[in-house]
């Protein structure tokens, strides 16, 4: 049985409810059976379109505090160095993931810790993939200090389709890896934003699963010298 976010309850009744009386409308205004017969299956299509994108599907989520795990399902688009503005005005590494309205759209805590920063800024809609959507977009900025990494920013941005960020993240509390951090609603992306020497786990175009999915590992030591 599909479990469903409650983030889609009150839209999909509507939903049903909308479509329900457009196909009450299309019966009146016609007698041809092909019309009713077209509209009932284009309503029945489009319910299943958006509730498979509200589906929660239960993950066995494996804490590991040493690891950054995928805070989100999707492709991996974008690892390089580059500078963060907002919190760090710095070089971090930033690992980021697009969602399609295809994707599961729960969003995740990578790492456990203090949520010390989280706000949430208006901003335009570019398309999900545009490399100042990161900076333009509404968008979410969330930092959790962890013990294992420090500070990590991890940041919800809308796209061209998506215009409903929910964030779950407040400040002064704690962050649980794996547990739920939000939900953008019809897709879009989300950034994260590591320590310089991190060591990314996945590459461009890798397909993560949120909360399973290793995207960032600690480099490992170097081999004592005998």
């Amino acid at each position: 049985m599909i479990k469903i976010h409650r983030e889609g309850h009150t839209i999909l009744f509507i939903l049903l409810i909308s479509l329900f009386f457009i196909n009450v409308l299309v019966h009146w205004l016609t007698d041809l059976v092909w019309i009713r017969n077209v509209s009932i299956i284009l309503s029945l299509v489009v319910y299943i379109l958006v509730l498979q994108f509200f589906r929660n599907p239960q993950r066995d989520i494996v804490i590991d505090e040493s690891k950054i795990i995928a805070p989100a399902d999707g492709k991996v688009v974008i690892i390089q160095e580059v500078d963060e503005p907002e919190y760090f005005k710095e070089k971090r590494l930033q690992i980021s993931i697009f969602m399609s309205p295809l994707n599961v759209h729960v969003n995740r805590y990578p790492v456990s810790g203090n949520i010390e920063y989280a706000r949430h800024h208006k901003g335009q809609y570019l398309v999900a993939w545009h490399p100042k959507s990161s900076t333009l977009n509404e968008r979410t900025s969330v930092v959790i200090n962890s013990p294992e990494w420090g500070p990590v920013l991890y940041r919800q941005i809308a796209g061209y389709v998506a215009r409903r960020i929910v964030m779950y993240a407040k400040e002064g509390t704690r962050a649980r890896q794996g547990a739920e951090s939000g939900f953008i609603k019809f897709g879009s992306r989300l950034d994260i934003f590591l320590p310089l020497g991190t060591q990314p786990a996945v590459r461009v175009g890798d397909k993560t699963t949120g909360g399973i999915t290793i995207i960032a590992e600690k480099p490992s030591s170097p081999e004592p010298k005998n």
